[in-house]
């Protein structure tokens, strides 16, 4: 492989991202038959396919997944050196990837916006995604550093804590429990539950709340639904109640279109962290913003205490 290019490996970055020729092209402002000719060269370099072109777009093949995570770390340590050039030299500037699971876009980009007045020469990009998507940028190092729930077990992680990050149980505000106080958890049975796809964080926070209550799940009926914003207005149209992190309904709660349901044992208490891999040294940008976010991450997380009516918190195991 001692002909692969810079110019080669990003055009395979980009049509791995975008899924077509056409998209990639614009990504890299080059032409179709350009970006063709760069991956047919690549191809005739490693000797093997790296894309079927199928109806859905052209997929990696095994040998274009692993020159993918190759040529995603090669684009990574050439940010890391920029940044250490760019430290060398004296001068506040860089690069920070920041992956940010979706339940988090409620206040990540007012803390990003607030690293970016204080380092104003540092550029930051922002990747939002579900959990599975944001640990897999993670692992391809799309993303520099996370912010997110429980970190994975199964990737070798730096990990600080950022704040609490409760959990709770909301309905349309003239729902008959919505003015109940200290609601035991069998008066939701017969209630539809609105809730995220499975392996979200939220989704599993639900699954460890159900599990202390034996035989609810029985009396309850569910939808899942992709997105908080659809959760949040089916709840809102009167459709079902739903378990959501009380950070993505602070403006709703402000303006009396959702109302937090005193169910026993909620909000249910867990934590936001910020996650970067262990085997990678730390930009000086990255690090710069790992260090903001800790030490500035309460004043932007969304205030609901005085929604609450309590509950009891609960955290659940591990």
């Amino acid at each position: 492989m001692r002909n692969v290019s810079l110019r080669q490996l990003r055009s395979m970055l980009a049509i791995a991202r975008r899924g077509t020729v056409a998209h990639a092209a614009r990504d890299l402002y080059l032409t179709g038959p350009a970006v063709t000719l760069q991956i047919r060269q690549l191809e005739e370099e490693v000797g093997l396919p790296l894309f079927d072109r199928t109806s859905a777009g052209m997929l990696p093949t095994e040998a274009g997944r692993a020159l993918i995570e190759t040529a995603a770390k090669v684009e990574g340590l050439l940010s890391e050196c920029a940044d250490r050039l760019a430290a060398l030299k004296g001068l506040d500037a860089g690069h920070v990837s920041i992956g940010v699971v979706s339940t988090a876009k409620y206040f990540a980009p007012r803390a990003i916006a607030a690293f970016a007045q204080m380092h104003p020469g540092i550029e930051t990009s922002l990747l939002v995604g579900n959990r599975l998507e944001i640990l897999e940028a993670l692992r391809t190092h799309r993303a520099d550093i996370v912010l997110m729930g429980r970190p994975p077990a199964d990737i070798d992680l730096v990990h600080a804590l950022l704040g609490p990050h409760p959990l709770v149980v909301i309905a349309h505000p003239d729902h008959p429990l919505a003015a109940a106080k200290a609601i035991p958890r069998e008066s939701l049975h017969g209630q539809t539950f609105l809730l995220r796809e499975t392996g979200s964080g939220t989704r599993t926070a639900f699954e460890g709340f159900l599990a202390e209550a034996l035989g609810l799940a029985a009396g309850l009926r569910f939808s899942e639904m992709g997105s908080n914003e659809t959760i949040k207005q089916a709840v809102m149209a009167g459709l079902g109640v739903a378990f959501l992190s009380g950070h993505t309904i602070g403006a709703e709660l402000e303006s009396g279109r959702l109302a937090v349901l005193d169910v026993v044992g909620t909000p249910v208490m867990r934590e936001w962290f910020v996650v970067r891999r262990a085997d990678r040294t730390p930009s000086p940008s990255t690090a710069a913003f790992e260090r903001f976010v800790t030490d500035r991450v309460a004043d932007f997380l969304p205030e609901i205490q005085r929604f609450l009516r309590g509950g009891t918190a609960t955290r659940p195991a591990g």
